[in-house]
């Protein structure tokens, strides 16, 4: 452990006891301030020790919603400028980022494995848009927000899965493959499936939605695949920069959900944090043993929770500002973000060490 990490630790644990001595004597007015820099140094302690380095993104995350639930002013609008309108730009910027690091030969793993790729598009787009019609209702939240949950199922997978496929050992070839078919299938399918199992709940534009995702997802990978079959290499800073640049993108975008909703999360913030919990855990058991039932072997049947249970919450709130309900239909997806990562890499790292 690095003398850093050591130093971080201790302030963390010793911010700990200042955030539960200001709460038990009531005063409250620093907590907020308390809390975000312990989870600031709580994430740079993780940085310093292999085993934990992987939680300390997530954990920046639950920094920045921290920020955003106590001092939800500061991140609506600068000088009359709504940082919503920053959601979208971001979420290019990620998708292109995603995109240099595809290549066609991602989707050669198609033609290599057929069964695999098949069962994994089926169980991606049955599993997690059912489940989240079912806890949807079951949950009783209010419409628009029971929406934001089956909007989450009904996205694709990004890749988050693929991280969490390679850290584990499973087939990344196959976690790859699914990834970007799933993502070429998602102007259709998720309008379809979003107009089938939610079109009760809130009014569905299929054609609005489908240029949504066009828009926001396949151009910017397009563009991405052209980048990196062009320009790979020739702009190393750039390879080297996107990574940071799409998680410091997904940060923002989650802080700036959270403080648009942060009424309505106050309000119904524990049902919709156990029916996330619930959704991604389903997807994750579901996915694997829907693969093992089907004949796959155990590297692909991992391979397919992953891509089953973690889904493209990104493009969810991107979807979500562009009809208007940023507050409401978002607030699922800014929830999911931070838990599948957390969730993710706990699983990933034990079956690493499951052989």
């Amino acid at each position: 452990m690095k003398i850093y990490s050591k130093v971080a630790l201790i302030i963390s644990v010793f911010l700990a006891i200042v955030i539960i001595t200001t709460l038990s004597f009531g005063h409250t007015q620093t907590t907020g301030l308390w809390v975000i820099l312990f989870f600031l140094s709580l994430a740079l302690g993780f940085q310093g020790v292999k085993k934990l380095r992987g939680f300390s993104f997530t954990i920046l995350i639950f920094a920045a919603v921290a920020a955003s639930l106590f001092y939800p002013n500061l991140f609506l609008q600068i000088r009359g400028f709504s940082l919503k309108k920053l959601i979208v730009p971001l979420l290019i910027i990620i998708m292109f980022g995603m995109g240099t690091a595809m290549s066609l030969k991602d989707f050669v793993g198609v033609v290599k494995m057929p069964k695999g790729v098949l069962i994994g598009i089926i169980c991606q787009f049955t599993i997690m848009p059912f489940i989240g019609l079912g806890l949807a209702y079951l949950t009783g939240l209010p419409p628009e927000i029971a929406a934001g949950i089956i909007l989450v199922g009904c996205s694709p997978s990004g890749l988050a899965s693929n991280v969490m496929a390679y850290i584990s050992g499973a087939n990344l070839a196959l976690s790859l493959t699914l990834t970007a078919v799933a993502t070429l299938l998602a102007p259709i399918m998720t309008p379809f499936l979003m107009k089938l199992l939610a079109d009760q709940l809130v009014p569905i534009d299929f054609l609005g939605m489908l240029w949504s995702i066009l828009k926001i997802v396949i151009l910017p990978i397009i563009a991405g695949l052209i980048f990196n079959r062009y320009a790979h290499g020739r702009f190393s800073w750039l390879d080297k920069a996107m990574p940071k640049i799409s998680m410091a993108g997904i940060a923002i975008i989650i802080t700036i959900i959270t403080a648009a909703g942060r009424d309505s999360l106050l309000q119904i913030g524990l049902m919709l944090i156990v029916a996330v919990v619930l959704h991604n855990t389903a997807g994750y058991f579901l996915g694997y043993w829907g693969s093992r039932l089907t004949g796959l072997d155990e590297k692909s049947a991992r391979t397919v929770a992953f891509e089953v249970g973690m889904q493209n919450a990104g493009l969810a709130s991107g979807i979500a500002l562009e009809m208007g309900k940023l507050a409401t239909m978002g607030l699922a997806s800014a929830v999911f973000g931070p838990w599948m990562n957390i969730s993710g890499s706990s699983l990933a790292t034990w079956w690493r060490d499951k052989k």
